[in-house]
């Protein structure tokens, strides 16, 4: 693999774990909405990952040349949590039902800052592999000089 496509792939996995982080934000944003524009309580959100070829425009033809198979991730989908939230016993919210019960959000905060840590943790990681990338490329041009 050419360091430039290991820039890219690194590159691919800090943008999907930047799309996770805003969607974890959102969710806990949204954690106590009860009434959204679609009707009923906000619903959790998630993204679901893929591999991707990984091609850059700078040096597509040195990659389809020199590598073959290099991999990235992205974001393939986000989905819902179709799951049900709590209902609470409010009878006085304008959002309750004819019972008096209002259905909050499946949001668990405790699990979205989990998720978030994990994103931040993913995010660092390929800050990291492009931080050691630089080093060599920087180390390489040092040798030739």
């Amino acid at each position: 693999m050419s360091l430039l496509a290991a820039l890219s792939v690194s590159a691919s996995g800090m943008a999907a774990q930047r799309t996770r982080a805003e969607l974890l934000v959102q969710n806990l944003a949204n954690s106590e909405t009860t009434r959204t524009p679609e009707g009923g309580p906000y619903r959790r959100q998630d993204v679901v990952f893929q591999s991707a070829p990984q091609t850059s425009a700078f040096s597509a033809v040195f990659q389809t040349e020199l590598t073959e198979g290099v991999t990235g991730v992205e974001v393939s989908e986000v989905i819902q949590d179709p799951s049900e939230g709590e209902k609470r016993y409010q009878p006085s919210n304008p959002d309750a039902d004819k019972d008096g019960y209002v259905a909050y959000p499946n949001v668990n905060p405790a699990e979205d800052m989990v998720d978030l840590l994990s994103a931040q943790r993913g995010y660092q990681g390929n800050v990291a592999a492009m931080s050691a990338i630089k080093d060599m490329v920087q180390h390489s041009i040092d040798l030739l000089r």
